[in-house]
Parts: C-alpha cells; structure tokens; sequence
C-alpha cells in the first residue's frame, strides 16, 4: 500500500494548517481480505437464497416482501447509498474502538469492497457517514470531529474526513483543523465545514484540495440588509456556497433570493428550511395583499442551480416557529420530494401540505419512493421517531394525495434503491439490523 502524503497551508482570514493524507492506488480490500483488526469486526451478513428468507422477518408495508432478502448485523447509526450503483455503505465497529466502512449490494445482497479499519478522532462514537458528487463521481465520506489522530497532526482539534470512491473504494484522508463542533454539509459537489455561522471550509472529494472562506468573501447581494444579520453558510450549489441570513438568501456567485421568489410572496422573506442534492427547500411570507397572509405561508421547492421555484404548496403559519424546520428527503429519480407535512411532486410541479383545517398537523414524512408513494407517522416529532417506530405508521400515495394508516407493528423503510426497502431495527443485545427487502412488484 502506497502513501502520499501532502501538508497545504491555508492563508485567509484564520491561517491554519490542513493535512491531507492521500491514499493513492489504495482500493478498498476485497470481501474475504483479512488482517487483525478486521478478525474483531462485529459486523456480519447474512444474504438469503432467493428461496428462502433472512433470519428476520419484520411487519412491512405491503409494498414489499419479507419472504426473501439480505440481512447485515451489527450496523452504524448512519448509512449512504449510491442510487446510480445501487451500493449501500455502512460503519462497522471493530476491536479498540476501531472502525471500518463496507459495502453491499442492495439488489443482490452480495458483500462488496470494504475499507481498512481506522480510529477517529472521536472513537467512542460512529463517524457520520453520507454520499457527495462531483464531476459525475460518487463518494462515501465519513467525518469525526475530535483531538486525537494518526500521529501526523498536532494535538489539537480537527475534522477528519475519509473519502471513497464508490465503485472500487479508493481511499484518502482530509484533517482540517477545526474549533467548535463542526456543520458538514454534502450536498455537494464539495463537502462544506461550517461553524453555523459565515465561516466555512471547502474539501474537493476527486482531489482533497481544502480551500478557506470567510465572511467577508460571500459576496452580499446588494441592498440586502437582513443578508448580513445571523449571516450562516447552509451548503453549496453547482453554483457556489447557499448562504443565508435572518431573512433571505443567495448562491455566492449565483442567483438571489429576492430574483427567485415565487409569484405572490414577499420578495424579501424566503428562508431556507432544508436543502437536498440539486433543491433548496424555502419558507416565503405571502404579499400584503394576499387573502390569507395573515394565517398562511408559501413553502416552495427551488432548483439549486437556477433558484427557479419547482413547486410550492401553502400552508398555515404556526403559531410558534419550530427550534428545527424537517429535513427535505428526495426519492432516488428526483421526482418527488417530502418534509414533515409537505409533499412535493417535482415532475408535475404540485405540492401539498397535510393540515387540519385549524391549522394543526400531526404528520412527519420520511421516506419516498420512485412510484410515487412516502411513508410516515402521525403523533411523531419528526422524520426519525417515525422511521424508529414512534407514532401511528402511515403511507401516502402521490397520485391521490391521501394518507392511509398501516398496521401499527409495521416497520417503515429508511430508504429504497434497486426495488429494494431497506429497514432497520435493534435486537434484545442491543445490536442493530439493516434488511433489504424486495418490493412485491
């Protein structure tokens, strides 16, 4: 195994030192590879013959089968997929709190490549783990934030990155030394470090360039006063870095909220709510004269590179703002996208927002599929207590728009790719499951 590695000075506001380690002509080990630390791993798979059935057969929506599928034990918290490959990434823990990342093939549960094992910065804990693109490559990246490294850093704080390549796994490590916890964006196509305020970091996944950017260099819109009030970097575009502040919002370089703002709306209220890979989801107060701006507001659906409104959707104005807006979750094709008690249908430019008439909803979406139906709960928080078994379990079909409850033992898929739902759930030793179940169609 060969090693590069490259020390790059950042001189800006902050001048501070990022260490790359570049794992060059490093693919990921093949499944059947072994070495010490891998021996000790917990995880394990156990792919079922199209015949038979995994050792867990859990309440699913009627949608899929649990007659037949994979099974992995022993999963991290978090997971990414690549839909264009049909891969799934998952951490396991290994011995001395050491960490590895293997693949799996959703369509097949075949295992694919695996990485080396490694210990974070914060080894007590999981890594996080997402997918990002760029220049129409994918990558599953894992950060932890913490004080401790592999010996070549000083020990101060910092962010540590693995970047693979999803098709064979090649490796390379990005530490970017960090103060504070760290807001890590991946929708792309750079992975963005923020401080949650107007300071961020950029990390090319092809190459690991790091590049620093302060708040002066965020180019404000012209005549946009609340632009430099509770200024906060929320990710990047094809176009650059979004940033926002207390009201309204731009794309460095790019487009501005107020050129973007949707028919009837105040032009200078959008606040960005949640973003996705290539959709920005935003809030906009109705205008003055709209008949219902006293009780309602416009949430609509904006093309991240263009800022041009896809869909929108009123609903009513909560009478307390909430401490966290739903995170926007896509379905693999795009077309559809849904956040607590909001759908959108993209391709059909419609959207729609589950309330009572008082105003009252009770609805939390969390996953959405290709054909055009989501899955929730009522009575749940949010999108995680419903996908960990909170509240009432419901369905929601695009082509009618209405909610039906299912069983209350059914289990909710965390996402699907390949005609496969993927489930989670956590046994009596405390160790959690991922399932890949076929669809039923």
């Amino acid at each position: 195994m060969r090693q590069r590695i490259v020390r790059l000075t950042l001189v800006g506001g902050v001048a501070f030192l990022a260490l790359l380690l570049l794992l060059s002509m490093c693919g990921g080990d093949p499944d059947g590879g072994s070495d010490d630390a891998g021996r000790a791993a917990t995880g394990a798979v156990k792919p079922a013959a199209p015949s038979g059935g995994p050792v867990t057969r859990l309440t699913v929506p009627p949608q899929y089968t649990a007659e037949r599928g994979w099974e992995i034990i022993g999963s991290s918290p978090d997971v990414a997929v690549s839909h264009a490959t049909g891969r799934l990434a998952y951490l396991e823990r290994s011995a001395e709190n050491r960490y590895r990342l293997r693949t799996v093939d959703t369509a097949t549960g075949r295992l694919g490549w695996r990485g080396q094992t490694w210990r974070p910065p914060d080894p007590l804990h999981y890594p996080k783990l997402a997918t990002v693109s760029r220049d129409g490559r994918q990558f599953f990246v894992t950060w932890s934030y913490g004080k401790v490294g592999d010996g070549l850093t000083p020990a101060s704080t910092f962010v540590s990155f693995d970047v693979y390549d999803v098709t064979d796994g090649t490796r390379q490590r990005v530490e970017v030394p960090w103060s504070g916890a760290p807001d890590v964006s991946t929708t792309g196509p750079d992975i963005v470090i923020s401080d949650g305020k107007a300071n961020s970091v950029l990390v090319d996944p092809v190459t690991g360039t790091v590049s620093e950017l302060s708040a002066d260099e965020l180019k404000y819109p012209k005549g946009c006063t609340a632009c430099k009030q509770l200024t906060e970097v929320l990710g990047q575009t094809e176009r650059g870095l979004l940033v926002g502040g207390a009201r309204e919002f731009w794309v460095r370089g790019g487009w501005f909220s107020r050129d973007a703002a949707p028919k009837g709306t105040d032009r200078r209220s959008g606040v960005v709510t949640s973003t996705t890979p290539g959709q920005v989801l935003a809030k906009w107060a109705l205008g003055k004269k709209a008949k219902r701006a006293a009780t309602h507001e416009l949430w609509a659906v904006h093309d991240a590179r263009t800022g041009k409104a896809l869909a929108s959707v009123e609903c009513h104005r909560p009478a307390i703002e909430p401490g966290r807006y739903p995170q926007a979750v896509l379905s693999p094709s795009g077309n559809y996208l849904v956040a607590g008690n909001l759908a959108f249908d993209l391709a059909a430019k419609k959207g729609f927002c589950f309330e009572a008439e008082d105003g009252s909803s009770h609805l939390a979406l969390a996953t959405v599929t290709d054909d055009g139906i989501a899955y929730g709960a009522e009575n749940a928080r949010d999108a995680a207590e419903a996908l960990a078994g909170g509240g009432f379990p419901v369905s929601m079909d695009f082509a009618t728009w209405t909610t039906g409850r299912l069983p209350r033992s059914v289990r909710l898929p965390w996402l699907e790719t390949t005609g496969v739902g993927v489930f989670r759930w956590t046994d009596r030793q405390d160790r959690a499951h991922l399932i890949g179940y076929p669809r039923t169609d």
